[in-house]
């Protein structure tokens, strides 16, 4: 995961210290499970998320919520999201649900618990894994569009911008030397934000992924031995999803040069449009998202510092130079949001 998903909030205390494997293992037996006793903690910082041997059954995926983080109407919005796509034969991963519901609660921690999907990383090389993924992308933007968040945000300049940008300052966390040209920078890029925002217009905003780089797709090329999945892509962790426009949940799947990235996309919204119209006007939108999600980043990594995980994750963290590279990638970011936008050379 890359962001949080709110807007930057410090930790008070340790957030996760009560969260023992035998808290994990009686969370599972108060929602009706028989764990096994296997633990396997998956790569997740933001949350906590365990993989969970059940007697006689298969393995489920259990997810601790950061403390704090979002409401209780926020993560039901979500859950309710998913099984809505689902319910629409969407290949994305919905909580289980039972009496109490998919949100629960055990020794002060909020939890989900979700069937197990394997599969691989999609192969985005491939025109045929691009438009397969446009389309089922469009498919979810489909059902998004069809009514709006009530308790999450957006994501939009003011969120993902000038929150990060303010808390980094109030907090002193950039180095006093590098503080005026790193203030400068940023300045700089969230006007070439809003200037990216004034050309794009106004877009529609709808319920998104949110999150969806690669890492949240899992591929699945056949059938397990029990005849569960179905070949092809399958959308998981909707844990930072928000109200936003239909190309945040596009860029984040494009890599290479401008050329590449152009037939990429080209590749990407070809699929899509079988689905879901695509407003082109948001392409001015890309470099702009792109450049919101690093200065959120930066905070999110600040905000979450007193967890014990991040130090040991990210020993690089505001480093002088952690804040010496992140200014020259805000100046190349400013550079290219007042370039023409994907497709307008191809």
């Amino acid at each position: 995961m890359l962001d949080s998903g709110t807007a930057p909030q410090p930790d008070d205390e340790v957030p996760y210290a009560g969260l023992t494997p035998e808290c994990i293992l009686d969370a599972l037996e108060s929602a009706g499970y028989l764990p096994d006793g296997r633990l396997l903690a998956l790569n997740s910082y933001e949350n906590r998320v365990w993989q969970v041997g059940i007697e006689d059954a298969a393995p489920v995926i259990a997810k601790f919520y950061r403390p704090g983080r979002w409401s209780d109407a926020a993560i039901l919005e979500e859950h309710a999201f998913v099984q809505q796509l689902a319910d629409a034969e969407i290949p994305a991963v919905p909580a289980l649900g039972g009496a109490a519901g998919t949100l629960l609660t055990h020794a002060g921690f909020r939890f989900a618990v979700f069937p197990r999907c394997g599969g691989r990383e999609p192969a985005l090389d491939q025109r045929e894994t691009r438009e397969w993924l446009g389309r089922f992308i469009g498919r979810i933007h489909a059902v998004g569009a069809a009514a709006p968040y009530q308790s999450r945000p957006a994501i939009d300049p003011d969120t993902f911008g000038v929150a990060p940008r303010d808390y980094l300052l109030s907090h002193d966390c950039i180095p006093a030397e590098l503080l005026a040209p790193w203030r400068a920078a940023v300045d700089l890029a969230l006007d070439a934000v809003r200037r990216c925002y004034e050309r794009a217009g106004a877009v529609r905003l709808l319920r998104l992924h949110g999150d969806c780089h690669r890492g949240n797709v899992l591929w699945i090329d056949e059938a397990d031995a029990r005849g569960r999945g179905a070949p092809g892509p399958h959308f998981v962790d909707f844990d930072d999803s928000r109200m936003g426009p239909a190309v945040q949940d596009l860029w984040m799947l494009l890599e290479g040069d401008r050329a590449a990235m152009q037939d990429q996309l080209a590749d990407i919204v070809a699929g899509y449009e079988d689905f879901a119209e695509f407003d082109t006007r948001e392409l001015w939108l890309v470099e702009a998202l792109r450049t919101l999600r690093l200065l959120h980043y930066s905070a999110w990594l600040a905000s979450r510092w007193r967890d014990p995980a991040f130090p040991a994750a990210f020993p690089w963290f505001g480093t002088a130079r952690y804040w010496q590279d992140r200014i020259l990638e805000l100046r190349e970011q400013i550079a290219l949001m007042d370039e023409p936008p994907l497709w307008a050379t191809a």
